[in-house]
């Protein structure tokens, strides 16, 4: 009841405003189980997809948003279960991963979708990173669910990271045929047969968003993009001192000669 009242008062809203355009929604079944692996460009990414599907689809999120203190904790815990999301502790590595894939698993048991980034967290720069085999690979192969990809499009420039005020930009999402990965069921503890179910579904999405193709893993990329900032700004201040270390020495020399 939750979900319905808040797909048709959030997913209408959503659909009035930013006009979302969708191609492909035929290729999500009617009923019965499925994965939707999709990109993730942006924290909207969880709300515009389930927005244009009539069905229910249920992604994870991190427990913290379940958990925040006061009134404003329960309202965000009562707003993110009402849009279909399920807590995950992700304080440790490992624990958080089979928690995602444990629940993974139950919302596909029932019958239901299943979104999943695959990416395991946003794009820092807009570019596709490696998928991680580690969730979507072994919740297809433990359910013998489909698995459908998804590509987000300009949800992005939609909402900048950072940004909380949306800009009025029309997204889109394309929705591939199913990839069915039954041939390898029973076969998830093989990390060669999980990386090549990932690496093929992560291959459609590139088709069907477009962007270009990094691999290496985003949370590596955002490392990376993290130390470079610490390394300019360093740098930046040390040139700083250094341009005011040689302002000072200019003056001594000047001063001593006015005063003779």
């Amino acid at each position: 009841m939750i979900y319905g009242a808040m797909k048709f008062s959030l997913g209408g809203s959503l659909k009035l405003a930013f006009r979302p355009w969708v191609e492909g929604i035929e290729n999500v079944p009617a009923e019965g189980p499925a994965i939707l692996a999709s990109n993730h460009l942006s924290f909207s990414d969880s709300f515009f997809l389930p927005a244009v599907l009539d069905r229910k689809v249920t992604f994870i999120a991190k427990a913290e948003y379940f958990t925040s203190p006061g009134v404003k904790g329960k309202l965000t815990a009562a707003f993110f279960k009402g849009v279909g999301q399920l807590p995950v502790d992700r304080s440790g590595a490992r624990g958080a991963g089979e928690a995602a894939i444990k629940s993974g698993i139950e919302v596909l048991e029932r019958g239901e979708l299943f979104g999943i980034y695959p990416e395991g967290t946003r794009s820092p720069d807009g570019r596709l990173y490696r998928g991680k085999p580690g969730g979507l690979a072994r919740v297809a192969l433990a359910t013998g669910a489909p698995v459908i990809p998804v590509a987000m499009i300009d949800t992005e420039k939609v909402q900048p990271p950072g940004k909380i005020v949306p800009k009025m930009i029309r997204p889109g999402i394309r929705i591939g045929k199913p990839l069915d990965f039954t041939r390898y069921q029973g076969m998830e503890g093989d990390r060669f047969i999980l990386r090549s179910v990932t690496d093929e579904v992560m291959y459609e999405i590139m088709k069907l968003s477009g962007q270009e193709y990094v691999d290496i893993y985003a949370t590596a990329a955002k490392r990376q993009i993290a130390d470079a900032k610490k390394k300019a700004e360093a740098e930046a201040k040390k040139a700083e001192g250094v341009g005011k270390g040689k302002g000072h020495g200019t003056d001594g020399p000047g001063k001593a000669e006015a005063g003779a």
